[in-house]
């Protein structure tokens, strides 16, 4: 039996995906292999493969013993992407991002969850044949879609106007994530409902922190942050939602659009080229808060522009289902295992 080792403290700091891909990943190996992989967490006992969630200076120390075995790097993040995210001040910044790199070179082979990122780590001095491209997934089993009656409960459930189209977002709450567009979004629409899912999973340290808690606290009529919400939750967000929006400025493979595509809630994006390597064709694209607007307004007004959009839903979730990345999976750990 192929013994894997995470490391990951991913799930210590509640809203973010990098959490959420980690969770789905080891439920998937210990349901599907669980006679061919023995799966164990943050051990330091010898391993065949020892896959890193994330950057810890622990888990870094560790790369230096010869018991890990094949490692396995996951990026789900650039020093670039940091700077959207994270406000750092020098020296601190420079020393931490040259740490991130030293951490990714450790390793024995990189596994990138959006092609786009091959050619950037290359450009850092990483062999592209020590780097892996595969998607992030969901479960089918916490991720699901609801009934038209189930809708209206789960709208009754949180307070939310039954009749009102209801546009969700979802992340961390910082400018990264273009909750100030959602917002002006919200503010452009007074007769639509909008829900934003998450909060400042790091506190003042996010970007736009202040400008962003003072909205938070005194949102539009027609905006509400409920907060944080738990996994096992967040089904019944995009479950009472008519339209998952996610105006982020940068992102790798968000597990909110997973979610929202296994949920059977059509999906809009702003326009990144990012998004055309992987969930092309899926979801509406939108260049900014205008194009929103306008889009926005054309799927209330043609409701068979808005189901051939949830259509497009089920072919995403088809294509990134578990069955599929679980073959993924299983190849990659038993090659890297032969390599190691």
């Amino acid at each position: 039996m192929l013994k894997i080792n995470m490391f990951s403290s991913a799930d210590k700091v509640k809203g973010q995906g990098v959490g959420s891909a980690y969770l789905e990943l080891v439920s998937m190996l210990r349901k599907h292999f669980k006679n061919e992989f023995n799966i164990t967490i943050n051990k330091w006992t010898k391993s065949d493969i020892t896959h890193y969630h994330t950057i810890d200076p622990l888990f870094y120390l560790s790369t230096f013993s010869k018991k890990r075995g094949q490692k396995i790097g996951y990026v789900h993040f650039l020093p670039e992407t940091l700077d959207e995210s994270l406000k750092i001040v020098e020296p601190f910044k420079t020393i931490f991002y040259k740490y991130v790199i030293a951490f990714y070179k450790r390793m024995d082979h990189i596994v990138v969850v959006n092609p786009v990122f091959i050619d950037k780590l290359v450009a850092y001095g990483i062999d592209r044949n020590k780097i892996t491209y595969i998607p992030n997934f969901v479960s089918n089993e916490e991720f699901y879609p609801v009934s038209q009656q189930k809708k209206i409960d789960l709208r009754k459930k949180y307070g939310y106007d039954l009749q009102k189209f209801t546009v969700l977002g979802s992340g961390q709450i910082q400018t990264r994530k273009g909750v100030l567009d959602f917002v002006k979004l919200a503010e452009l629409n007074p007769k639509i409902q909008f829900v934003w899912t998450g909060g400042f999973s790091f506190g003042k340290m996010t970007d736009g922190y202040s400008q962003l808690e003072k909205i938070v606290k005194n949102p539009p009529k027609n905006l509400s942050f409920p907060g944080i919400i738990s996994r096992d939750k967040m089904v019944e967000y995009y479950g009472l939602s008519d339209l998952f929006l996610l105006p982020s400025y940068n992102e790798l493979f968000p597990m909110s659009v997973l979610e929202s595509f296994s949920c059977n809630t059509p999906v809009m994006l702003r326009n990144l080229p990012l998004y055309k390597a992987i969930i092309n064709g899926y979801y509406l694209p939108a260049n900014d808060v205008s194009d929103m607007n306008k889009k926005l307004r054309s799927l209330i007004n043609d409701s068979g522009e808005l189901l051939d959009l949830q259509r497009k839903t089920t072919l995403a979730n088809n294509r990134y289902s578990e069955d599929n990345l679980a073959a993924i999976w299983h190849k990659f750990y038993i090659e890297q295992a032969e390599e190691g």
